[in-house]
């Protein structure tokens, strides 16, 4: 990620990984900030233990903690899941249309592969479909 954020991608999908944590991420996503009473409400777990995964969410970046009083408030950290996204936008390679076996690539190579077959139907030879892959 990014220098602002000082969080490796590795420690947000191991913080994301658990299910009570993804639970948590979920509902406070719902309600934009989450008082931790309520997640007592939602989550089967104690509240030390909802205490413990709350901690990992904000180690890693992941959640904002705001203390009033003896309530502890949380909200997501959007900045930090965008980043995330758009690392996880890096990783993908562009679409790429799916062509017919003696046709070339768009780097001049053939097609290697079996023959695909045509869909049975009218046929509009002006106009023909794309299929994109990733």
């Amino acid at each position: 990620m990014d220098a602002t954020s000082q969080q490796p991608c590795a420690l947000i999908f191991r913080a994301l990984g658990d299910p009570v944590r993804w639970s948590i991420m979920r509902q406070i996503a719902a309600a934009g900030e989450l008082a931790c009473a309520t997640l007592e409400d939602t989550v089967p777990v104690s509240k030390p233990t909802i205490s413990y995964h709350a901690r990992i969410l904000h180690q890693a970046g992941l959640i904002n903690v705001r203390k009033s009083g003896r309530n502890h408030y949380y909200s997501l950290r959007g900045d930090v899941l965008h980043t995330l996204v758009d690392e996880l936008r890096e990783l993908a390679p562009v679409p790429r249309p799916v062509v017919r076996r003696g046709q070339e690539r768009a780097d001049g190579h053939p097609v290697p592969g079996p023959v695909r077959k045509r869909c049975a139907g009218p046929r509009d030879s002006a106009a023909e479909a794309a299929i994109l892959t990733w």
